[in-house]
């Protein structure tokens, strides 16, 4: 017998709203049923309304079925979600050529897009195609119902290729992720049909609930709402391609309790820091160590003390967990010059398996830290608090800015002249830059001093001269900059650093794998072992600093060989900064002689 799709529906509502019993052991209504209803049209019928085969086009080329009715009392789709992250430009941090020789694709996998994964309903359908591993393929675009792509500024020129693949293919596509969330009015955005900003613990319900009510668009905001971070998920790391990455990611806390007038951390996440509880963590490290995962993890807090307390809760349970397992991991996270400060915190997070710490250090000169709201980095004298983070056993990495407001000139070579005296091995030098919505730019627009030309040059990135008018001449900022990256990624300057810097971790004593096991443990494929033979014919035999890398070498092998593991690491990286040494000059030098063509231009900007 036919029956009318509505009258349908309405029969079956009746049924989850009569005295549902779910303790019963009964064959009745509250075991999960399936019923096919075969319809050639749906007229005007909400998503969540649907069941049984039908054709659905909320995206994609192709029919796809919907067959799930929840046992929970809410006729719910099965959606095909393909999660797509977009490519990075070449980058300080991309790592290229490093990741390459050490015989993986990429530094990071797409924490943010797995975690949206985990907290989407799970009889959903995944892909996740990470574009900086390989392309989506056209029957990948077919397949899905709906495209959720993530994407920051830098990887916004990606960001708008991969939306208009989405779009030849028919799919529809939900965009969120700090750049949508920074500026949801960009016109990479034009064509996306669901904007969910804000973090997802909070919008992602509701992008769930507009499909389930058919709604073919719509922008999802938090309104100023922080999430609890107690009820997120698990990231869905068997997504992954882990082979792919030289790290993996997880993340314990968001926001940060500073103020940086540049920083867009506290616009995006707050500054009151939000933590997971250990049990969280330890959770998604238990799921890591399942799926097989060993050696090194990323935490990605922007901050990762924001939170002193909780952060020491964790370290407590981190540990032990950790010693239980003989260290499978080694971690690596970013962290206020604070941290120095603080010598129970330091110890916790050595026992704990850490051995890492990014630092933003900025620059050596008060005046600037005073004036872009870097109180913190001002109360401790910077190359003491290097010393003690490193005297513990963490390597310090740290990042630098060329730019700021009421800078005198040389502040490239007094920070040239810092990192070698610090001897810190992996410093990021990058150009200011006013983030959307920061402190400092609203600031820099009231004054009228931002930059809205449209170029061709990359956004977001560490060579991209400055998007305001500077204090001083943009060009000696830039000349400065150039000057800067090639004394610091010089061979020879490089080896020398690396190697004192390997004298003063391996007075220390840390929880990491011993020096040669450690080594060993990434020369398990072919592709490592090719890096290895091509780092050391490049570094060891076709450049002028071959005898210093040799010298170095032996040196360290004889006198510190429990960091000769991070020795070789930070050798390796050099392949990667001496490629980078060249981009940077080509696209600072390509943006200053653009400068000098739109002179007027920019005087009126």
């Amino acid at each position: 017998m036919q029956v009318p799709i509505r009258t349908a529906v309405d029969q079956l509502n009746l049924a989850w709203t009569g005295g549902w019993d779910s303790n019963s052991q009964s064959n009745g209504p509250d075991k999960a049923i399936r019923i096919t209803i075969t319809v050639d049209t749906v007229p005007e019928m909400p998503v969540a309304m649907r069941t049984g085969k039908e054709t659905h086009r909320l995206c994609g080329t192709e029919p796809t079925e919907m067959t799930t009715l929840s046992s929970m009392g809410a006729l719910q789709p099965t959606m095909r979600v393909l999660l797509v992250y977009p490519r990075f430009p070449k980058t300080f941090w991309s790592f290229d050529r490093a990741v390459e020789l050490m015989g993986h694709r990429v530094l990071l996998p797409p924490l943010g897009l797995i975690t949206v994964a985990a907290l989407l309903p799970q009889d959903w359908e995944f892909k996740l195609v990470d574009c900086n591993v390989r392309e989506v393929s056209p029957e990948e675009w077919a397949w899905a119902d709906l495209a959720i792509l993530s994407a920051m500024i830098v990887q916004k020129k990606d960001l708008a290729h991969q939306i208009i693949l989405a779009k030849q293919h028919n799919c529809r596509v939900a965009v969120g992720g700090p750049f949508a969330t920074s500026t949801p009015e960009a016109e990479e955005l034009n064509a996306v049909d669901y904007l969910v900003l804000d973090e997802g613990e909070i919008t992602l319900p509701m992008l769930v609930d507009a499909l389930g009510e058919g709604a073919t668009s719509g922008t999802f905001t938090a309104d100023g709402e922080k999430p609890d971070l107690i009820g997120s998920p698990v990231p869905r790391f068997d997504l992954l391609d882990r082979n792919a990455y030289a790290m993996m990611a997880v993340q314990f806390s968001r926001g940060c309790p500073f103020q940086c007038e540049f920083c867009d951390i506290i616009v995006l996440y707050g500054r009151k820091p939000r933590t997971k509880t250990p049990l969280q963590l330890i959770k998604e490290l238990e799921t890591l160590y399942k799926l097989g995962w060993r050696g090194d993890i990323f935490l990605v807090d922007d901050n990762f003390i924001g939170n002193k307390r909780n952060v020491k809760l964790l370290l407590g349970e981190l540990s032990t967990w950790q010693s239980q397992r003989s260290y499978p991991f080694s971690l690596t996270t970013e962290a206020s010059i604070d941290l120095a400060n603080d010598e129970e915190l330091m110890n916790q997070m050595v026992d704990s398996g850490f051995n890492r710490v990014f630092l933003g250090i900025e620059t050596p000169d008060t005046t600037s830290l005073s004036g872009a709201g870097k109180h913190q980095n001002t109360r401790t004298p910077l190359l003491e608090a290097v010393d003690t983070i490193t005297g513990k056993g963490l390597l310090v990495m740290a990042g630098f800015i060329i730019g700021f407001d009421g800078e005198r000139s040389g502040a490239g070579q007094r920070i040239v002249d810092f990192i070698n005296q610090s001897n810190i091995p992996v410093a990021m030098l990058g150009i200011l830059q006013a983030l959307p919505k920061t402190a400092l730019w609203h600031r820099l627009d009231a004054e009228k001093r931002l930059i809205k030309l449209d170029t061709n040059f990359e956004a977001g990135v560490q060579t991209n001269l400055l998007n305001f008018l500077p204090s001083r001449p943009m060009e000696d900022i830039a000349v400065e900059f150039i000057d800067a990256f090639d004394q610091l990624y010089e061979p020879s300057n490089y080896l020398k650093r690396i190697y004192g810097y390997s004298i003063m971790l391996g007075n220390a004593k840390s929880k990491r794998r011993a020096s040669f096991k450690g080594f060993l443990a990434h020369l398990n494929r072919p592709a490592a072992v090719a890096g290895v033979i091509t780092l050391f014919w490049n570094q060891g035999i076709s450049r002028n600093s071959r005898w210093l890398f040799w010298e170095y070498l032996v040196k360290t092998i004889v006198e510190r060989p429990q960091v000769l593991d991070q020795y070789l690491w930070m050798c390796v990286l050099n392949e990667h900064f001496l490629e980078y040494r060249s981009v940077v000059r080509e696209e600072v030098t390509s943006q200053v002689s653009w400068s000098r063509m739109h002179t007027k231009e920019l005087a009126r900007a």
